[in-house]
Formats: structure tokens, C-alpha cells, sequence
């Protein structure tokens, strides 16, 4: 029962400070809608897609990028949520947070899965928004995509998790930030195939495939036509235990004991 009361109260706060931040979903939208309706604008006809797994017809070019584009959201609030993290430790919350009497893990999963559920709502925001531009997926894609939307916000916010378990000063963590976002944004399949990517570049190519983002938006894309990407599937969700994991090995306190010792010497 702590249990539960402890992940209720946790989600609950993430929420509430959600709503009171209502910048927070315009900024979290108004990227990737810029991306949609200008970007995708210019490319429309330049750039057709062929017909490749999940679609069985040749698409327009803002049809493909959407999924994309809905990573991207849970990118930036994954690295949001961790960046809010760091505030929180700078300020005392965390410290309160961390030196409660139930497990670190289960603590820092907790938060995890807060800001993961946040994410989820604004990419059902987003795809609204797209469905009234004039965007459509199948009814049931939108329902089938919530797993493999939750699944790749938990890989993207242990990313972040991990990031500021390792970075303690708030202006440091939000440089790291344009390191660690826009790579894993161009260098992936959210805006162009990957094959188109081949072409022109063999290295850029293999560098695009293993990252993990990439998988990610696999994943949600053929999610949203009814289909599932084994292998996206399996990558993201080793990704995300393989990511938590460093996470909540950087947050135990020994280690930040050795640190300090190391420090002293």
C-alpha cells in the first residue's frame, strides 16, 4: 500500500506541476507542428515516399515524418523531465525525494513512468493536431500506439535519468542537452528513410541505424498502421532496462560517497 501511495503521489505532483506549466505543452508542440506545416510543406511533393514496410502505397512526405515528430516530443520532455531533476537537486525536493525510507529505484522508476505518462499526452495532443491538418492513420493505429509510445518515452526519459545522474549542475545538463538531442534526431529514420540516408552516406547510415532513437520511431510508426517491428521493439525495451539501469547505479549514494572521497583526496 506505501507502495502504491508513494507512485500515486509522485505521478500526482508531476502532473500538477504539468498543468501549471502550460509553456510547457506549447513549446513541447510547436517544434515539431513547425516541422509538420512548414518543413514538411516545402517537401511535400519534392518528396514522395516509396512504398515501405508499414505502408502498402506511396505516402506524402508529412505522412512519414508525423511519427517522427511525435518522437521527437518524447525526446525533448524526456530530457525536460531529467533537466526539472536536476533542479530539483539543486534546490533540496530531490534530496527529500531520494532519503525516503522506500527503495532508490523504485523512486527514481516512479518518476520515470510520471514523466513518461506526461509525454504520452502531449504526442495524443500532437497527433489531434496533425488529424485536423489533414493527417490521418488508421482508428485502431492510434490505439495501438500507446504501447510503443509509453515504451519509447521510458527509453527516452532513462536517457535523461541517466544524463543527470552523472551531471550535477543545472547549467552543464542543459548544454549536454543540444549534444545529446539533435544527433539523435537527425541522425535517425524521423525525418527520412533510412535507405535514402544509404545512398548518400554509408557511414551516416550505420550510425542512424544503431541509434536508438531510431528503433524508437520504428516502432511507433508501423504501431500506428497496426504492425509490429520486432526488432525495433526488442532494442527499445533492452535500451530502456539497460539505460535505467546505469541510471539508478548513478544515483546510489555510495558511489556519490567515493566520488566525494575521490574529491578530497
Amino acid at each position: 500500500m506505501k507502495y502504491w501511495m508513494a507512485f500515486k503521489g509522485i505521478v500526482v505532483r508531476e502532473m500538477w506541476r504539468f498543468w501549471h506549466q502550460k509553456a510547457r505543452l506549447v513549446s513541447a508542440l510547436v517544434r515539431p507542428l513547425l516541422w509538420l506545416i512548414v518543413f514538411a510543406a516545402g517537401f511535400r511533393a519534392a518528396l514522395g515516399i516509396a512504398i515501405i514496410p508499414p505502408y502498402d502505397t506511396y505516402i506524402t512526405y508529412d505522412v512519414y515524418i508525423m511519427p517522427g515528430l511525435a518522437g521527437i516530443i518524447l525526446l525533448f520532455n524526456g530530457m525536460q523531465s531529467s533537466l526539472s531533476m536536476v533542479y530539483d537537486r539543486e534546490m533540496g525536493s530531490m534530496k527529500v525525494l531520494l532519503t525516503s525510507p522506500l527503495p532508490r529505484p523504485f523512486l527514481l522508476i516512479s518518476k520515470l513512468i510520471a514523466g513518461a505518462i506526461i509525454s504520452l499526452l502531449q504526442a495524443y495532443v500532437f497527433f489531434l493536431l496533425a488529424y485536423l491538418l489533414g493527417i490521418e492513420v488508421p482508428l485502431m493505429g492510434y490505439i495501438y500506439a500507446a504501447p510503443a509510445l509509453l515504451v519509447g518515452a521510458l527509453m527516452l526519459g532513462a536517457l535523461g535519468l541517466l544524463l543527470s545522474s552523472f551531471i550535477k549542475q543545472l547549467e552543464n545538463f542543459a548544454g549536454v542537452m543540444n549534444f545529446v538531442v539533435f544527433p539523435m534526431f537527425f541522425l535517425s529514420s524521423a525525418l527520412y528513410p533510412l535507405w535514402k540516408l544509404k545512398e548518400s552516406n554509408e557511414w551516416l547510415y550505420w550510425i542512424s541505424q544503431y541509434n536508438p532513437f531510431t528503433h524508437a520511431v520504428e516502432l511507433i510508426r508501423f504501431a500506428l498502421y497496426e504492425s509490429w517491428n520486432p526488432t525495433a521493439g526488442w532494442v527499445t525495451f533492452a535500451t530502456t532496462v539497460l539505460f535505467c539501469g546505469i541510471a539508478i547505479w548513478g544515483y546510489d549514494p555510495k558511489r556519490g560517497m567515493q566520488q566525494k572521497k575521490k574529491l578530497g583526496k
